[in-house]
């Protein structure tokens, strides 16, 4: 096996229009995959490598992105640019008490991140964690779905763990039952697993986030880190071998705008797991990393 060290990310990083008030948004860059780099990134001392792999364009909100991500320090040694293609936009408003998303994302350039498998190869063989989601799996096409999937298991076989975050959103994918059969296969072949209850209750039919993290204890057969995310309520956590623990979920004085909520639980928690931190201690880390940035609008703080 091949000496590993860090995180890569494997996503899509789309531009970010947030706020809305008076009719004024305030633009930045996000995707659920490149706010957990850009708080692992945070939270990490700068000899441990957090990278993001995806594709973008050619253009000059393509070059700012990539200007974002050497300002935050994350690598893009393996970010593909595509003449012709631009990232995707998508624009956060608050109505009613709650955010409401609209999206632009059909041709965007991370589409196509997956087409190359020699590439793939290359930008896999270093990270000790890789991390992906249901969103960067949605995305692709079905051979370029495979591609991804098997350069992933490729690097588990030469010492990667493999981190996956179901992150369903059924409007990117063709049918609800391909949607469930490609995150529950995934999940089976990953060493951490990050579902969201909410999300798990709504398109899996789990009563409680214990039947959840059970559920996916069964399908990675007992050998996979299972935390399940509940909100204000407790994480549920299961690590090889142990008992199911609910760990409580302190209450946050004021939450100005939940998105990328889970995405920084997961920031926090890899970060804490890369130092060297127990399952446990990287549950709080990642509980307290959430609760920073429902403070602020927009996935990552400005």
């Amino acid at each position: 096996m091949s000496a590993r060290a860090g995180l890569l990310c494997i996503g899509e990083c789309m531009v970010e229009l947030s706020g809305g008030e008076n009719a004024l948004y305030q633009q930045g860059f996000a995707g659920d995959t490149l706010n957990t780099a850009w708080h692992a990134r945070a939270a990490l001392p700068s000899g441990i490598p957090v990278g993001f792999f995806t594709a973008v364009g050619t253009d000059t909100m393509s070059d700012r992105m990539l200007d974002f991500l050497d300002r935050s320090q994350i690598a893009r040694a393996h970010v593909l640019r595509i003449p012709a293609r631009r990232p995707g936009l998508y624009m956060i408003e608050q109505r009613d008490g709650d955010r409401h998303f609209t999206y632009w994302r059909d041709t965007s350039a991370a589409r196509l991140m997956a087409e190359d498998p020699e590439r793939l190869t290359a930008a896999f063989a270093e990270a000790a964690y890789l991390y992906f989601s249901g969103i960067t799996l949605a995305i692709l096409t079905p051979q370029a779905r495979d591609r991804l999937v098997q350069a992933c298991l490729n690097a588990q076989q030469d010492g990667a763990k493999l981190v996956f975050d179901p992150n369903i959103r059924p409007a990117l994918w063709p049918d609800a039952a391909q949607m469930r059969d490609v995150l529950e296969t995934t999940a089976a072949l990953c060493d951490i697993v990050l579902p969201s209850f909410d999300d798990e209750k709504t398109h899996f039919g789990d009563a409680t986030a214990e039947q959840t993290c059970a559920r996916f204890a069964r399908l990675t057969k007992g050998r996979a880190e299972i935390i399940v995310r509940d909100g204000a309520r407790p994480v549920h956590l299961l690590t090889p071998g142990g008992v199911p623990e609910a760990i409580t979920v302190p209450t946050v004085a004021q939450i100005v705008d939940a998105t990328g909520a889970g995405d920084a639980f997961s920031g926090g928690y890899l970060a804490a797991r890369l130092s060297g931190q127990s399952p446990r201690n990287a549950a709080l880390k990642g509980i307290a990393t959430s609760a920073q940035v429902i403070g602020h609008h927009g996935a990552i703080p400005r």
